[in-house]
Parts: C-alpha cells; structure tokens; sequence
C-alpha cells in the first residue's frame, strides 16, 4: 500500500502520540498501584492501632465481667445442686435401709392403702438454661456494643476530599 508522505507524517505523530499515551497509562497505573499499597498498609495500622484496642477495651468492659459473673452464678448453682444431690441421694440411702427392715415393711403394709402415686414430670427449661441463655445474650450485647463503638462515624478520623476548584454545573 503506497502512502503519501503527509499521510506517513501524519502516521507517525499519531503512532509515537499513542506510545506516549501508552506510556502515560503506565506511569498512572503505576502510581495508583501505589497509592492502593500504600492505603493498605495506612488501613492495617489503622486497625492496629484503633479497632483492636476498641475491640480489646469493649471486650474487657463489657464482656469479660458479664461472663465472669455468669461463671460465679453457674459454679454457685452447680455447688447448690452438688450439695442438694448428696442430701438427696443420702435420703434416697437412707429410706433404702429403712424400708429394708422387716417391722417397717409390715407395719406398712397395715396403714398403707392401695392407692397409686402420680409423678408428675419437670416440664421447661431449668435455672441453667436461663443462665445459659442470659450468658449469651450479655456476650452477644457485648460484642454488638464493641462493633458499634468501633465503626460508628467519628468525624475527626476521616479527612474530605479537596473539592473541585470551578463552579459545578448542575443541570
């Protein structure tokens, strides 16, 4: 194909203005790759040094003593039912030797009647699952509050953009 010199011209300023434009791109791509790093690691300090110790803070404040008086509830409640247990199973023992005895088991068998006895069944939830459920419920305010405290708007933490210098067309 046989081109004018003029249209070669004109070919060659538009190859080496697209090479230069190439090379522009580049430059930006580069830079905003940097400026991305660069923001990365801003925001993994940021996380260092602000939301963990938040985190930290609202966990050892709200947290931590909620379920470390869940725990003394549990414990003591566990030591109630330990000691309620052994006076049970002492009775339970107890009543064993006794109705073993042959005077006891006949003098029974003169008053008792033949009547039958209903048991009735425990229906619901015991205190421990209240205590479960009330340990859960004060983690999980805990762990809300801390969240909420970390990522509410603080004014003071972002900076604006610079705003376009020019009036702004709107219509």
């Amino acid at each position: 194909m046989s081109l004018s010199r003029k249209r070669r011209k004109e070919l060659k300023r538009l190859r080496s203005s697209a090479e230069e434009l190439w090379g522009n791109q580049q430059n930006v791509l580069e830079h905003a790759n940097a400026v991305a790093r660069e923001a990365s690691r801003q925001l993994g300090h940021l996380t260092r040094e602000e939301v963990v110790p938040r985190v930290r803070t609202g966990y050892d404040s709200y947290v931590r003593p909620g379920m470390e008086t869940a725990g003394r509830y549990a414990r003591s409640a566990g030591d109630t039912a330990q000691r309620g247990l052994g006076t049970a199973l002492g009775s339970i023992l107890a009543i064993g030797d006794i109705a073993s005895d042959t005077r006891v088991r006949h003098a029974l068998e003169r008053v008792a009647s033949p009547r039958t006895v209903v048991v009735e069944e425990k229906k619901g939830p015991g205190v421990g699952t209240w205590l479960a459920i009330g340990a859960g419920v004060v983690a999980a305010a805990g762990v809300a509050y801390a969240v909420w405290q970390t990522f509410r708007a603080d004014d003071e933490l972002w900076v604006a953009d610079d705003e376009p210098a020019g009036p702004v067309n709107e219509g």
